[in-house]
């Protein structure tokens, strides 16, 4: 009597696709890490470098934002530099953005966009990371009251002192009066990489407030995306779009590994990996907490 053998193609699929899934997750975590720590720094250093050449051109020819509106009247948008903030006693000098979304703020600071610039009559606010993309704002709560804070615009470089910091549950400053400005800056608490609320340092502006133009934004008029501590929840098509790609990758990089060889698939299929898996991992970090 003959005994039937079992057919060794679906072991060998199972096993295909589990070695797949395998590379998928390390090159997620891979990417994910360095999205957090060496990467980001990187990108955030190359997108600050060019941001400050955008902000210096456009300061010396006079047409730097100084509202809600760009020089020729059109909406500003997301990502445009909008001021140069200087922190003496911190050592930061960093570009801030328009938009606080956590897109944005893998680029450095961003100007909460229905606030005042900073140096004009009323509130204004900044917001930066702790951790992630650079970590602009990790020291920030180390500020003394007194110390300086400086911040260039397209009217000139405003001066403000820092009066206090805050924590969940300290009050409120004192409401404003007419012609007074305030900056905020704001960043997450919590330990490193595990953001828990939000830490406020406040300053109040020196010297007389510039003219403010009309802003059609007003305040609230912002997307849950710009606020503090929220990620962006349109990136999740492309993250399944991505880990489609990065899938079908780590597939081919399995099925090659039978007629290539171990060695020669992986030196092949390694840098491609990783390469997808920064990419993907870097649109999730945009799904999570802005202040990170």
């Amino acid at each position: 009597m003959t005994t039937a053998t079992p057919p060794a193609a679906a072991p060998r699929a199972g096993l295909a696709l589990a070695g797949a899934a395998l590379c998928v997750l390390a090159a997620l975590l891979i990417g994910f890490a360095a999205n957090l720590t060496v990467v980001g720094h990187l990108q955030h250093a190359r997108d600050q470098s060019t941001a400050y050449d955008d902000l210096r051109e456009q300061l010396a020819l006079g047409t730097a934002p100084v509202g809600q509106s760009t020089y020729d009247g059109k909406p500003l948008a997301l990502g445009a530099p909008v001021a140069l903030l200087h922190i003496p006693a911190l050592g930061i000098r960093e570009v801030v953005a328009e938009g606080t979304t956590s897109g944005v703020l893998m680029s450095g600071p961003g100007h909460r966009r229905d606030t005042a610039l900073p140096g004009q009559a009323g509130a204004s606010v900044i917001m930066g990371r702790q951790w992630g993309y650079g970590s602009p704002f990790n020291d920030v709560h180390r500020l003394p009251g007194g110390a300086r804070v400086e911040v260039t615009t397209g009217q000139g470089t405003a001066v403000y002192e820092v009066t206090a910091v805050r924590r969940p549950g300290d009050p409120n400053p004192a409401p404003l009066g007419a012609g007074e400005g305030r900056l905020t800056l704001m960043t997450a608490s919590g330990g490193a990489y595990t953001p828990e609320d939000v830490l406020r340092v406040d300053a109040r502006l020196l010297g007389e407030a510039w003219p403010s133009p009309a802003r059609p934004l007003r305040p609230g008029w912002i997307t849950a995306a710009e606020k503090p501590l929220a990620g962006e929840s349109d990136v999740w098509p492309g993250i399944f779009l991505g880990a489609q790609g990065l899938l079908a990758a780590a597939l081919l990089a399995v099925l090659a590994r039978r007629r290539w060889g171990a060695r020669q698939t992986w030196v092949a299929a390694v840098p491609v990996l990783v390469a997808l898996g920064v990419l993907v991992s870097g649109q999730l970090t945009r799904a999570l907490p802005n202040l990170l």
